[in-house]
C-alpha cells in the first residue's frame, strides 16, 4: 500500500505572534516532526499543504503576509510537494488528487491545524474519494470556540472532532502507533 504523508496548514499565524494563535500548536509541530521525520526516512511521499485566504474579511493566512509561510520546524524539501489551497478542503480546486493519483497512493496519513475545519473537511473528502485516512491526533490542534454565549475549550473541540472522525471517515491514532503502521 502506497502512504503519503499530507501536512495541513502549519503556518506562522497559527502560532505564537502570528494573527489566530491556536492551543497549543508547538505540541502539535513536536509530534508532526515526528512524523516527517519517519517518513523523509522511508522516502514516502509528503504533501506540505498550504493555505492563502483570498477572502476581503479574512483576517489571518494573508497574501503576502509572513504568516502565510510554513512553520520553520517543517519548512519542505526538494521532492516534496507543495499546493496551496484557498478553501478550508486541501482537495477543493487542488492538484491534490491528481497529484496523489500519479504516486499511485492509496492511503494517506493527515496531520495539521485547525482539528474542527481543514482537517475535518481534508479528511471527510480523502474518505469520499476512496482513501484509507490515518489521522494522527497529537498532530492536529485547533482554538477555543463560541457558541451561545459559552466558551467551548479548544481541548474539548479537538476531542470532538477527532471522535466524529474515528471509525466513519478514518483511523485516529497517536502519533507514537505510526511505526507499525507504514
Amino acid at each position: 500500500m502506497n502512504t503519503a504523508f499530507i501536512m495541513v496548514d502549519i503556518q506562522k499565524d497559527y502560532f505564537k505572534g502570528g494573527r489566530n494563535e491556536l492551543f497549543r500548536p508547538d505540541k502539535a509541530l513536536t509530534h508532526a516532526q515526528e512524523a516527517l521525520t519517519l517518513f523523509r526516512g522511508k522516502k514516502l511521499p509528503i504533501v506540505h499543504i498550504q493555505c492563502i485566504l483570498l477572502d476581503d474579511n479574512a483576517t489571518f493566512f494573508l497574501p503576502g503576509t509572513e504568516g502565510i509561510q510554513p512553520h520553520e520546524g517543517i519548512l519542505p524539501e526538494p521532492g516534496e510537494k507543495v499546493i496551496i489551497k484557498h478553501t478550508p478542503d486541501s482537495f477543493f480546486q487542488t492538484e491534490l488528487q491528481q497529484h496523489l493519483e500519479s504516486l499511485n497512493v492509496t492511503r494517506l496519513v493527515i496531520c495539521g491545524m485547525m482539528s474542527h475545519i481543514c482537517i475535518d473537511s481534508t479528511v471527510r473528502s480523502a474518505n469520499r474519494l476512496g482513501y484509507e485516512v490515518l489521522v494522527l491526533d497529537e498532530a492536529c490542534t485547533t482554538r477555543d470556540l463560541l457558541w451561545d454565549g459559552a466558551v467551548i475549550p479548544a481541548q474539548t473541540v479537538h476531542n470532538t472532532f477527532m471522535a466524529s472522525l474515528d471509525g466513519t471517515f478514518a483511523q485516529v491514532i497517536p502519533t507514537s502507533s505510526l511505526y507499525e503502521r507504514i
